[in-house]
Formats: C-alpha cells, sequence, structure tokens
C-alpha cells in the first residue's frame, strides 16, 4: 500500500493544526512545533495508536469490507430510510455564499458491560468541525445528568424497592429541529449526488439537526425537556437532567434515559405519553446496565454491585498485560507520587498513555474510587509522558488484574444520614517536585461524600492555591469539600420527598463532616467566628462554609486518622490501611 505521508510543515499549516495547544505549565514540554507533530499528530502514529479502537468503530471501508459488513450496510440502509422518512433535509441548488460542510459515516459495535456485542449503529454525519460560528451555529452547551444522582437513585431504589425502567431514544438528535435563524448546508453523500443546471451539484439544506453538528446535543436536551414538561416531569433546579412528576422520576444521559417509580405501571404509562408526543422511545429492560456500567442485585441482600468488567478488560489488555505472564499488585500505586521527571527516560510507546488515562478516568470516576488517587495523578502527564509515568499507569493495570470483577458495592443502611469524609495532604509533592516549580508545595485535596453509608461522590486533585500550613491547606479542603456537599443534601431532600420518603426516614436524616485536622475543627466550630493572625488571609473560606453549616444544623465530628475514608484520595498508603478503608468504602 502507498502511503501519502505528509511532512511536518504541511501537517501544521492543515486544519489539524488549531487543535493543538501547549500546556507547558503542568507537563514542562519544550520540544518544537515540528517534535510535537512528528511525535504526536502524524497521521501514522495516531492511526498506529488508535488501532486498539477500530475494531469497535471502524471507518466507512474498514466496516463495509471487515467481518460484519453485512450488519453494518444494514445498518447503514436504515439510517438513510430513517433520515429520509423524518424529512431531514430538502435538496436545494449550490450557491456561492454557502458554506456546504463535507459529511461522513460514523460505525459503532456497541457491547454489553462483559465485552459481548450488543448491537450495530450507523450514523450519517456532518463534519461539524468545519462549522464557522456564528454563521452555521451560535450556541453549543448541553448538560448530562451527574452521576451523583444516578447513584443517590440506586440507593432509594434499594432502600424504597423502587422499579426501575431503561429506555433508548432511537435517532435522538434527529427529533430536534435546527433553528429558523440556523442555516446549513450539507454535501450530498456518495452515490446520491444530484446535479443542477451547468452540471452544478446540489446540496442539502438540512431540517434537522443531524449527528456531527455542533449545536444537535443542545437542540436534543432542549426538545426532551419541552417533551418531559408536557408529560407533566418537571425539571429539577439541581440537576439540569432530573425530572420529577407525581409518580416517576428520570434522568436523562444525552439518548439514554432511566426511570424509577413505585409501580412499574406509572413508568409504562410515561414511556407510552413520550411516544405519543412524537419521542420514539425503545424500552431496554431495568436499570441492569447504564453507559457501560452493569447493575446487579444481589439476591435476598439489600446490595446492589457497579462493575465495569469490559472496560477494565480492555484497558488491561491495552496495557499489554495478561493473567499468566503480569504479576498483579496490591494497592494501584507505587509510595512516592508521580512527578514530571523531565530528565526522564522517553517513554517507550508500547500503549497509548492519553487514551488508556482516559479510559481509567472514566472507571474511575463511576465506580471504582479506589483507583482515584493514581488516575489523578497519571492524569498530569497527559501531554508529556515519561517512562515513570508509563510505569505508573502499568501499576494501576497491575492492580486492576488482581480486582478485574470487582466494582462498587451499594448496601445502604436504614438510616439516610449523609457524610463526608475531607482529607488534605499538605506539600506532598515536597521533595519530589522540581524545588524550584511552585507546583511542588501544593498540596492534594480528597474527598468523598456517602448517602445511608453508600459513596456517592468522591474526588482526589491538586489545590488551585499554595498552602502555608496543614490547617490552611485543610481549610481550602473544608470549603471545597462543602461546595459538594450542600448540593447533594438539597439533591436527597428533594428526590426524597418525590419518591415518598417516610417523614420518620426525614427526621432521621443528618449531615456530618468528618475531620482529622484539629485546627481546622477548633476554627470551622467556634462560635461567634474568629479569625487568628494565621488564618486571617483565607477567612473569606472559613466564614462561608461556617455560616453554612451553622445554618443547615450540620455536626462537625474529630475523626481518627485510621478511619479517614479520605486518606485513600490522598496519598499512597500501605497495603494493610488500603484494603481496611477499600473495604468500609466499597464493601469488599
Amino acid at each position: 500500500m502507498n502511503w501519502d505521508v505528509p511532512s511536518a510543515e504541511s501537517l501544521m499549516s492543515s486544519d489539524i493544526a488549531r487543535f493543538v495547544h501547549f500546556a507547558a505549565t503542568n507537563c514542562g514540554f519544550d520540544g518544537s512545533v515540528e517534535s510535537l507533530a512528528v511525535n504526536w499528530l502524524h497521521p501514522l502514529m495516531l492511526a498506529a495508536k488508535t488501532s486498539a479502537s477500530s475494531e469497535d468503530n471502524p471507518n466507512w471501508w474498514q466496516a463495509i469490507n471487515g467481518p460484519f459488513a453485512e450488519e453494518y450496510w444494514e445498518v447503514a440502509c436504515l439510517e438513510v430510510e430513517t433520515l429520509k422518512g423524518m424529512n431531514a433535509w430538502e435538496v436545494v441548488e449550490r450557491t456561492e455564499e454557502m458554506n456546504v460542510l463535507p459529511s461522513t459515516w460514523a460505525f459503532k459495535c456497541k457491547r454489553f458491560p462483559d465485552g459481548l456485542i450488543k448491537k450495530f449503529k450507523a450514523r450519517f454525519c456532518v463534519r461539524g468541525d468545519k462549522q464557522i460560528e456564528g454563521v452555521d451555529y451560535f450556541e453549543t452547551y448541553a448538560p448530562v445528568v451527574q452521576w451523583t444522582t444516578i447513584r443517590l437513585m440506586l440507593i432509594l431504589e434499594v432502600l424504597l424497592d423502587l422499579k426501575s425502567k431503561q429506555g433508548d431514544i432511537t435517532c435522538a438528535f434527529l427529533h430536534a429541529e435546527l433553528p429558523a435563524e440556523e442555516k446549513v448546508y450539507l454535501e450530498m453523500r456518495r452515490g446520491f449526488k444530484q446535479y443542477g443546471k451547468g452540471g452544478r451539484g446540489k446540496v442539502l439544506s438540512l431540517n434537522r439537526t443531524l449527528y456531527g453538528l455542533k449545536q444537535s446535543p443542545r437542540a436534543f436536551w432542549k426538545y426532551m425537556v419541552e417533551k418531559l414538561e408536557l408529560c407533566g416531569m418537571k425539571q429539577s433546579t439541581l440537576d439540569p437532567c432530573l425530572f420529577i412528576g407525581e409518580k416517576c422520576i428520570a434522568v436523562m444521559y444525552v439518548d439514554d434515559i432511566l426511570m424509577w417509580s413505585t409501580d412499574v405501571n406509572h413508568i409504562y404509562a410515561l414511556g407510552e405519553s413520550l411516544r405519543e408526543s412524537g419521542v420514539e422511545l425503545e424500552e431496554e429492560g431495568d436499570a441492569a446496565g447504564f453507559l457501560g456500567v452493569k447493575l446487579s442485585r444481589v439476591d435476598g441482600t439489600n446490595q446492589l454491585v457497579m462493575t465495569q468488567e469490559g472496560l477494565t478488560s480492555h484497558i488491561i489488555e491495552a496495557l499489554g498485560l495478561d493473567d499468566e505472564t503480569s504479576t498483579p499488585k496490591g494497592t494501584p500505586c507505587i509510595k512516592a507520587p508521580l512527578h514530571k521527571d523531565l530528565d526522564g527516560d522517553p517513554i517507550s510507546g508500547t500503549f497509548n498513555y492519553p487514551s488508556v488515562v482516559g479510559m481509567l478516568l472514566y472507571l474511575a470516576g463511576h465506580s471504582r474510587p479506589d483507583i482515584s488517587y493514581a488516575v489523578s495523578c497519571a492524569a498530569r502527564f497527559c501531554f508529556s509522558p515519561k517512562q515513570s509515568h508509563e510505569q505508573g499507569v502499568k501499576m494501576i493495570g497491575r492492580y486492576l488484574l488482581k480486582t478485574r470483577d470487582k466494582g462498587l458495592v451499594l448496601s445502604p443502611s436504614d438510616d439516610l444520614h449523609i457524610n463526608a469524609y475531607p482529607d488534605a495532604d499538605f506539600a506532598g509533592m515536597w521533595g519530589d517536585e522540581d524545588p524550584l516549580d511552585p507546583i511542588c508545595v501544593k498540596s492534594r485535596s480528597g474527598f468523598v461524600i456517602t448517602v445511608a453509608d453508600c459513596p456517592v461522590l468522591w474526588k482526589s486533585s491538586i489545590q488551585t492555591e499554595i498552602a502555608t500550613s496543614t490547617m490552611e491547606a485543610e481549610t481550602i479542603l473544608l470549603a471545597a469539600c462543602c461546595r459538594e456537599l450542600f448540593p447533594v443534601i438539597d439533591l436527597v431532600e428533594q428526590v426524597g420527598s418525590a419518591v415518598g420518603l417516610p417523614p420518620e426516614e426525614k427526621a432521621k436524616m443528618h449531615v456530618t463532616i468528618h475531620e482529622d485536622n484539629a485546627g481546622a475543627l477548633i476554627l470551622a466550630k467556634t462560635i461567634p467566628p474568629q479569625a487568628t493572625p494565621r488564618s486571617k488571609h483565607y477567612a473569606i473560606k472559613t466564614h462561608w462554609f461556617r455560616e453554612e453549616i451553622i445554618k443547615r444544623g450540620i455536626t462537625l465530628v474529630t475523626c481518627p486518622t485510621l478511619e479517614q475514608l479520605g486518606d485513600i484520595f490522598t496519598k499512597c498508603i500501605p497495603q494493610a490501611q488500603f484494603e481496611y478503608l477499600r473495604k468500609k468504602l466499597m464493601g469488599w
């Protein structure tokens, strides 16, 4: 096969050049533009690094000539017929002032969480990267449901024995119509071209928001908000993708919808109302799997297990690990934190570092809080990784090799109490990072918020400002934790009322923050508010969360260091302590 290989100069003058950004502050990249293009943006490098995912995301030629050619051809024909039936476009004459966008095909082999094939999908898409702001599109923001909301609903499902159903909206983006002020023109598909007078090719004037348009997600979200409100579902003020009705609760993540109710017939009635309003909703059973997360009820118990075994196996495979030759590890990180390692050996390139870290971030944020700290450390170096960073990622992989089938066990207690466990590691990178780099003295924040003893929200990140003492680092952390905690409290109250939580359960609900730093604890509990000479420069944060804590009746208590769940999000702790905290956090 003959490859037409572009030079670095031609590559940097092409369309892809405007997507190149330098993050020198955090990664320490000091190479030339040419070296960046050759090592990271060259199309042959991209092709090699993405070959692992091409099987499930083939291009047109790979799909039509591959082992599933018949299946992909069938879904492609179905896509064209669906678009025609929905009056997605009109054929018009091309004029000079039109910004005519190119089109492309997107194929997808969707799999169950365990890796088995679920279905094949084909989408005729617009090249949205060619759109011009102010000409082809204006606003693009579209929210998705927070996983905090989903986990909270799963906890209530177990506690109150709620019924759940999952639905998928067919050709979701095509439901929404383009606003009258937005005119979008598209090249006709290959094999379907039409020509006008003089041999000038005709183009498609879009009536609906095809996949690929920058404004399509926003248009579809606004469409669904309108349809759900027509069905009596009121949009929550705390989560724009949470909808609460008299008998049902629904959450939306783009075209996937989860619904809960005390009676399954109420869910069917809501689905029928949506179909009557024009939404092509397909039932996909109960909430046994959502966005790649498998949800399993343990028979005879009040436990629900969230696992992502398929994604975990994909990560292990991408790292080149296997059960026979690779050594499993008991913790996901080494004792010393990862640092920039500017003088370290370059990466070996045996796996796509940014791709694997992206998968790890998805895994850590949904069902594996035990790897959050290690993944957060690795994610800092996606732009210019070194061999030491590769070893850190492989350490996570070896830990996943040992715990491949594990996940987050939701086993809610009878009391619907809310607990927060914040912890800060003061200047934790001092001695590892370059002492002349300001990041070496920044502290790391970590916290987990639980509802009925089940984690609903967790985070591990470096603080954006430099703390001058452990008390200040803990105070910065307390303020950050409270910013996440207060909406969770409001969400529990709102959703609890909607699902008919008994009054006695609401009366038992209390909120506690578990803090292990004596100075921060005294500063937070002192009434009337006071500021010491060492704390007056961060008094704004102190006054804010102290005022809210008093107003909301939140209790601050001393937490023994060995019981501090936040420790697992701020540092690499010994294996025995790690396993103890993991048992309390995740149930295994």
